[in-house]
């Protein structure tokens, strides 16, 4: 199963992380956009030459150090037909070098909406009768708002195709509370879509004992992070909020189970932008996420 390859490959490198490739310009070397506008002016397939040239040359530098990569599609998306096919190849760059990719779309809907979304991220879409995969995904995020009628597409799919997802339940930015913190029958919102994710993943759990249906809990709330832990002791966490957000590594120590494993923790701007703090001043842009990678590891462990 899709999870049990994500946790041995965590367990071979010693390391829970996952690097989101969130590339916005202003990251990208100045070289690298010169030639892109060079060849092909001031376009979105400048753009399109930029991102993906910034995205291997990140792949090649962390890709045996860390165990997945979760591009952020709205990252690609903004740039248009053109950013959405630099989504798709460098979904395909990083699944050729051996990464696990989880593409985070935090997609929702129901009925025929949600099978299409489901269907063009991690299954298949007919075409004129024959049957195609238009992206190479191993996860993708989701969100639950619309109840369970918009969960089951995703969860055929899952099945069908051994591909796995990440249901928002607890996020790490500020305003999660608004919602996710109310009180429902004596219960934290949270807490029931915790519930109904471990529901979910009943079905899809592997030889670690997690199921391929995760959840996403944010590192800047450890408390809620160790309640939804014991609550939900067979779905793998997707940790986000380490590091740019606030949360550091003694915070997602809740997140993980007695043998350290249990969840995964994402970087994106403090690993891809590294070269632009004063720690890795000196290194190219690759050279310093391989090395804020690493550092990222040693941090990790340390905490776990």
């Amino acid at each position: 199963m899709i999870i049990d390859r994500l946790i041995d490959r965590i367990i071979e490198l010693k390391n829970p992380t996952v690097v989101g490739l969130d590339p916005r310009i202003d990251y990208i070397p100045e070289d690298i956009t010169k030639d892109a506008q060079n060849r092909y002016g001031n376009t979105s397939i400048a753009v399109k030459y930029a991102l993906l040239a910034y995205n291997r040359g990140i792949i090649d530098a962390i890709c045996d150090v860390v165990p997945a990569v979760k591009p952020q599609v709205a990252f690609y998306e903004q740039f248009g037909a053109e950013g959405m096919d630099a989504y798709f190849q460098t979904v395909s760059y990083a699944k050729a070098a051996g990464l696990i990719v989880i593409g985070d779309i935090k997609r929702s809907d129901i009925a025929s909406t949600a099978e299409a979304y489901s269907d063009a991220h991690i299954g298949e879409t007919d075409v004129f009768g024959q049957k195609m995969a238009f992206s190479d995904t191993d996860f993708i995020t989701i969100n639950p708002f619309l109840g369970a009628d918009s969960i089951e597409p995703f969860l055929k799919n899952c099945k069908d195709f051994d591909k796995g997802l990440f249901i928002l339940v607890k996020t790490s930015n500020k305003g999660s509370g608004d919602f996710q913190d109310l009180i429902v029958d004596g219960k934290h919102l949270y807490e029931i879509c915790g519930e109904y994710v471990e529901k979910w993943g009943a079905d899809f759990r592997g030889q670690h004992g997690y199921s391929s249906i995760g959840a996403v809990v944010g590192a800047t709330h450890p408390e809620v992070a160790a309640k939804l832990r014991a609550q939900m002791p067979h779905t793998f966490f997707l940790v986000p909020g380490y590091g740019a957000q606030g949360g550091g590594a003694a915070d997602i120590a809740a997140s993980f189970d007695k043998n350290g494993l249990g969840a995964i923790v994402n970087n994106s701007r403090g690993i891809i932008a590294a070269y632009k703090t004063e720690k890795y001043k000196g290194m190219t842009y690759a050279e310093a996420a391989r090395a804020a990678a690493l550092d990222m590891k040693e941090d990790l462990g340390q905490a776990l």
